[in-house]
């Protein structure tokens, strides 16, 4: 038995060495042709015969071996590809963008106080007088000598009165009561600006004529008060009344006095033309405490242009003497052209031109 034993083991190691020998060239049928003619498998004896070692790995580089076809070497990593060389672009000029705007640097505000807005002018307040109530919404600046115009007679001659009323603002306006379409004349003057006043005709010293329904001491004291009332009703929206001729009746103080009575009575205030240096009116209007101012200078006595511009420079000198003037003149031609020019220039030299009312304001008492 031990050499029927041995017999297979020799088969076995002579087929294994064909096998390992001849490689490839033997065909894999026939080691399977030997495991089917093997009756008994016996158990695996220790043999001196070593393992078979599988042979050391390939470097990289080498092809793989033909002797050993179940064993593969790792596959070679592929080396990167070569760089792609492509060909630029031709370059096109593209012209260089514009420089930025120069930026301009801003200026430095320094931190001051806010300004003080002007105050507003003066608003009569509810319960006022009505000369204060119609009174143009003035204040004039502190400091500044002011001068207020007045132009009597207006109404009766259009085309003057027109012309006046074109003139800059402001003036005040003394409007005679039998003057045509008196209060649509009235109102026209006062959307242009200017201040309103009541001419009332009085009786003169001379012969002159001061027109219809006029105010003469041969009235008694009745028929004064019609007329004045007549008069105080032709229009409204007036601040006050200053007299028409009046040379002999302003210097009568009995015919003054009842008035001036009604004239307070209403809450207006009295501008004495001093027609006569005899007047009675300042002294009564005082007594009754009713606001009131007198004129300065007369403007228009010779109607000339040098004449009246001769007068607007005294005006100037009173002005700067007593902080205010007041100058009366008339709708002649040569008034209106000489104020033409001067209202701009007086300006520019300090002085500031206001209403009758803002002289009685500042200067005076009364109302």
């Amino acid at each position: 038995m031990l050499l029927a034993l041995a017999g297979v083991i020799a088969v076995f190691v002579v087929a294994f060495g064909a096998r390992f020998l001849i490689g490839r060239d033997a065909p894999e049928t026939d080691m399977a042709v030997v495991e089917r003619e093997a009756p008994v498998i016996a158990p695996a004896v220790p043999s001196a015969i070593a393992p078979v070692k599988p042979p050391p790995p390939k470097v990289a580089e080498t092809p793989p071996s033909p002797e050993s076809p179940n064993q593969r070497e790792p596959e070679p990593t592929p080396p990167p590809p070569p760089p792609q060389v492509t060909e630029a672009p031709a370059t096109v000029p593209v012209p260089a963008p514009p420089p930025p705007p120069a930026l301009t640097p801003k200026p430095v505000v320094a931190m001051l106080p806010p300004p003080v807005a002007p105050a507003e002018p003066p608003k009569a307040a509810p319960g006022s007088p009505l000369w204060k109530k119609n009174a143009l919404p003035f204040r004039a600046p502190p400091g500044k000598p002011a001068i207020a115009i007045v132009i009597d007679d207006m109404g009766v001659d259009r085309k003057r009165s027109n012309r006046t009323v074109s003139l800059p603002a402001p003036l005040t306006l003394a409007w005679l009561p039998y003057a045509h379409e008196l209060p649509v004349q009235a109102r026209a003057a006062r959307a242009a600006g200017h201040e309103l006043m009541l001419h009332l005709p009085m009786e003169p010293s001379g012969s002159a004529d001061p027109g219809p329904q006029a105010l003469r001491v041969s009235l008694d004291k009745g028929e004064i008060l019609r007329r004045t009332k007549a008069a105080l009703d032709s229009f409204d929206g007036y601040v006050g009344v200053n007299n028409h001729m009046g040379s002999r009746f302003t210097a009568d103080h009995a015919a003054m006095a009842p008035v001036l009575g009604e004239i307070a009575r209403r809450g207006l205030l009295w501008l004495d033309s001093r027609t006569t240096a005899k007047s009675a009116g300042l002294t009564i209007a005082r007594e009754l405490q009713m606001p009131f101012a007198g004129r300065d200078i007369f403007l228009d006595n010779e109607m000339t242009v040098p004449a009246v511009r001769s007068q607007l420079a005294k005006t100037e000198q009173v002005a700067r003497s007593q902080g205010y003037a007041i100058a009366i003149g008339h709708p002649h031609d040569a008034t209106i052209d000489a104020l033409a020019s001067w209202m701009p220039e007086v300006q520019k030299r300090g002085f500031v031109l206001v209403p009758v009312s803002a002289v009685v304001r500042a200067h005076h008492t009364g109302g």
